[in-house]
C-alpha cells in the first residue's frame, strides 16, 4: 500500500488530540472527587444536632437512676447535660466553624487529618465556667475540640470507644483533640473508665465559690422549673436544726475535695488542672496562660482576644487582627441571680468551708472563697 501524507495526517491528529482531552478530562475528574473527599471530612467535624437530640431523648430516662459517689443525689435537673447548652448549641456551631475558619484550607489538602479520642478532657464543674473556658480554648490553632457534651463516660460508655472516635473532630498530627463534659468530675465511675482509655489523659477543672455556684445551679434549674421550691428550703433537710441536704446536687457538686479523693486513685495531680471560674472573668488572658502552659502549647489565645461585655458581666472573644463583632456566649450565660436569705448564705458558707479547707491543701492552692 503507498504511503499517503493526507491519510497519515487524517489518522495521526485525531488520535492526538482526543488523547489530550482524554488526560484533561481525568485530571478534572480526579481534583472534583479529592475535592468531594475533603468537604465531607470538613463537614464531619460540625456536630450533628438531630443525631445528639435523639441521644439525650434516650438518655434521659436514665440520668434519673444515676447515683454520685455520695449517695443518692437529689437533683431537680432530670438532664444533666446543660440544659443551657440545647439553647446555645447553634452558637457553639458557629463558634466551632469560626475556629475553624483559619485551619480550613490547609485541612483540605492534608489527608493525614483523622479522628482521634482526646488528649485532654475537661470533666468540671457544672456551672463553673466550662463553656467559656472550651470556647476560648477553640481560639487555639492547634486545639479541635467537639462542641456538645459527649457524656460518654457517665453515660453512653457501653457503646464503646469507637462511638466516641466517631464524635471527635478531624485533627492532625500536633493537634490536640479535647472534649468538655461537667459531670465526669461527680461520677464515680468516670476516672477509672478514663484511665482505661488513656492513663496520660490530662484533665482540667473548672471549679467556682461552691455557694455561687449553687444559687447558679438553681438559678438555671428555675428558669426551666419555675414552680421549684425556694433554694433555702431545698438547702437543708431540716431548717430549723440547720441540717444542710447534702443528696441535693446542687449542693453536694460544690463538696470539691471529696470527689478529688476519688480522682487521685488513678491520676497524679500533675495531670490535673484546676481552673479559677472566677479569673476567668475577670483576668481571662492570665487564666488562659495556665491552660495553654498546662497543655504543651505556645501561648497563642492572649489578651488581644478578649474584650469584656459590662451588660453580660463575662469576656467576649474578638480576632485580633480584624474589625469583627466580638462573640460573646449565649444569651442563657449571666443570668441574675435570685435574693437569696444571707442567713442560709453563711450557713452554705460555714458548711463548705472544711471542705474548701481541705480541697486547697489537696491542690496546693488557695481560691480564697472563705
Amino acid at each position: 500500500m503507498e504511503y499517503s501524507p493526507i491519510l497519515h495526517s487524517l489518522h495521526v491528529v485525531p488520535s492526538s488530540h482526543v488523547k489530550n482531552k482524554l488526560f484533561v478530562f481525568c485530571i478534572m475528574l480526579s481534583l472534583w472527587v479529592y475535592m468531594i473527599y475533603c468537604c465531607v471530612g470538613y463537614c464531619s467535624t460540625v456536630p450533628n444536632l438531630t443525631y445528639g437530640a435523639v441521644n439525650r431523648h434516650e438518655n434521659d430516662a436514665e440520668v434519673d437512676n444515676q447515683e454520685s459517689s455520695l449517695g443518692a443525689s437529689r437533683d431537680l435537673l432530670n438532664n444533666e447535660n446543660e440544659l443551657d447548652s440545647r439553647g446555645d448549641e447553634w452558637d457553639e456551631i458557629r463558634g466551632e466553624a469560626k475556629a475553624l475558619d483559619d485551619n480550613a484550607m490547609s485541612g483540605f489538602l492534608n489527608e493525614s487529618e483523622s479522628k482521634k479520642l482526646p488528649q485532654a478532657i475537661i470533666i468540671g464543674v457544672k456551672k463553673g465556667g466550662t463553656r467559656a473556658l472550651l470556647e476560648f480554648l477553640r481560639l487555639h490553632p492547634d486545639i479541635r475540640a467537639v462542641g456538645a457534651e459527649p457524656h460518654f463516660f457517665d453515660r453512653n460508655y457501653d457503646k464503646g470507644l469507637d462511638w466516641y472516635r466517631e464524635l471527635m473532630p478531624k485533627s492532625s498530627e500536633g493537634q490536640l483533640t479535647m472534649e468538655k463534659t461537667p459531670s465526669y468530675y461527680v461520677t464515680k465511675e468516670v476516672p477509672a473508665r478514663i484511665y482505661t482509655m488513656s492513663k496520660d489523659t490530662k484533665l482540667i477543672v473548672v471549679v467556682r465559690d461552691p455557694v455561687t455556684r449553687a444559687i447558679s445551679d438553681y438559678t438555671q434549674t428555675r428558669s426551666k422549673k419555675p414552680d421549684i421550691p425556694s433554694f433555702e428550703s431545698l438547702t437543708f433537710k431540716n431548717m430549723s436544726a440547720g441540717l444542710i441536704d447534702t443528696t441535693w446536687s446542687a449542693v453536694q457538686i460544690g463538696m470539691y475535695a471529696k470527689h478529688l479523693e476519688r480522682w487521685l486513685q488513678y491520676f497524679p495531680m500533675e495531670q490535673l488542672l484546676f481552673v479559677s471560674g472566677e479569673r476567668l472573668i475577670t483576668d481571662p488572658a492570665g487564666e488562659m496562660a495556665r491552660v495553654q502552659d498546662f497543655l504543651g502549647l505556645r501561648r497563642v489565645v492572649t489578651e488581644k482576644h478578649f474584650h469584656f461585655n459590662p451588660a453580660k458581666g463575662f469576656p467576649c472573644l474578638k480576632r485580633p487582627e480584624g474589625n469583627s463583632k466580638p462573640h460573646c456566649l449565649g444569651k442563657t450565660k449571666g443570668r441574675i441571680h435570685p435574693n437569696i436569705n444571707p442567713e442560709v448564705v453563711q450557713k452554705l458558707r460555714d458548711f463548705y468551708k472544711p471542705f474548701n479547707s481541705k480541697f486547697y491543701h489537696m491542690i496546693g492552692h488557695d481560691f480564697g472563697w472563705d
